[in-house]
């Protein structure tokens, strides 16, 4: 029990170090650009949601869902020895099932809808992710070749799906809007954080999709820590020849391990792209979801636990939506993005000295007890 709250520690601190070494940075960053605001500027960004009020916070919740279910898949591979940095293009193709189905399966009743409409989403992405699996099962092809060129093909095959289908809008460049009942409900959430503009509501656009970024988060610890099931996808990401002695199938754990990261990740995109008031659109672009590569500095920081996870989740959408508000000192809206990347690479450099300093404690604490035990035969 100690042993555990000691490492729980020593990653929380990891965590913590890359989160202060990351905004230093950004500090620096802001003081080149335009030294008269960069403490403000700073101040701005720690402040976050807040900057708006509850309704801040509420946006804070809404650009959270994603992240936290992209951070999941990203943290559920690591936990299984796969590196999972095909998040976006499984979002992408989660977001675009649950898009046509939100559009087309209009005999849906009632809430049946965007229940059907996300659960299809998460299938769309579970079928993406499983294809990295089994590339990596069956023709020994690494997760982050594989990983990086379906991102690409999702994209442009999306791009092309909208185009030449009754679900492209041609004078705004994006999808139509889902129906009505595909549309996740608020859950009550719009009379919490809203802020009065004379007798009108101006609610944040948070939704239930909250709930099942957190509801998720509680499943996978569960299957991770309490399961014979998670304890055999974790035991082949340690040691993959030492579970297959064990009588654990490598292959079926590392197919299974990317389709639920896929899945994980699909249901990311059917949370963005089912959001209130009208669900968000695909715009036919050239560029990637940030989302889920915002996923592998969540998976970081909370270091792949699934508790950890929503944590950092909601840390990287509190800075995000503070970033949004650096263009009124006259900052650029990108600046947000390059901080996030550098937590990212600051997250990454913790995790190896921190390995490389167990290494060498454990090293030392072996020689340790040999010296103590010739001590003891002399």
């Amino acid at each position: 029990m100690v042993e555990r709250f000691k490492k729980g520690l020593s990653s929380m601190s990891a965590s913590v170090l890359a989160i202060v070494a990351g905004l230093f940075a950004g500090f620096i960053i802001l003081l080149i650009s335009n030294p008269a605001n960069a403490l403000k500027g700073l101040q701005t960004i720690l402040i976050g949601g807040w900057n708006n009020g509850i309704k801040g916070v509420g946006q804070v919740l809404y650009f959270a869902t994603p992240i936290i279910l992209t951070g999941l898949s990203v943290g559920f591979a690591f936990k299984t020895g796969m590196f999972n940095i095909g998040a976006a293009g499984q979002l992408m193709v989660g977001g675009f099932v649950s898009v046509y189905v939100g559009v087309t399966w209009t005999f849906l009743p009632g809430a049946w809808h965007w229940i059907v409409a996300l659960f299809m989403g998460a299938l769309g992405g579970m079928v993406w992710g499983m294809l990295v699996g089994l590339f990596k099962a069956l023709l020994n092809v690494h997760e982050v070749i594989t990983s990086i060129m379906l991102n690409y093909i999702a994209l442009y095959a999306i791009n092309y799906l909208v185009k030449n289908s009754h679900l492209f809008d041609a004078l705004k460049n994006q999808t139509v809007n889902v129906a009505a009942n595909a549309v996740l409900p608020k859950a009550g959430l719009d009379q919490i954080f809203y802020v009065l503009k004379g007798r009108y509501h101006d609610a944040s656009s948070v939704n239930s999709g909250i709930f099942i970024a957190i509801g998720l988060a509680v499943i996978v610890y569960i299957i991770l820590n309490k399961t014979t099931f998670g304890f055999e996808l974790k035991a082949c990401g340690f040691n993959k020849h030492a579970s297959r002695y064990a009588g654990i199938n490598e292959n079926r754990a590392i197919i299974t391990s990317m389709a639920i990261a896929g899945a994980l990740s699909g249901v990311a995109g059917a949370t963005m792209y089912l959001a209130p008031p009208s669900g968000m659109h695909i715009h036919v672009a050239e560029i990637l979801a940030a989302e889920g590569f915002n996923g592998i500095a969540v998976a970081l920081l909370g270091m792949s636990n699934p508790i950890g996870i929503i944590f950092s989740g909601l840390f990287i959408a509190h800075i995000t939506v503070g970033g949004s508000y650096l263009q009124s000192l006259k900052y650029m809206k990108e600046i947000i993005e390059i901080i996030i990347g550098m937590i990212i690479y600051f997250s990454a450099f913790s995790l190896l000295v921190r390995d490389v300093l167990a290494r060498i404690a454990k090293r030392r604490k072996k020689a340790e007890g040999a010296t103590s035990k010739n001590e003891e035969e002399c």
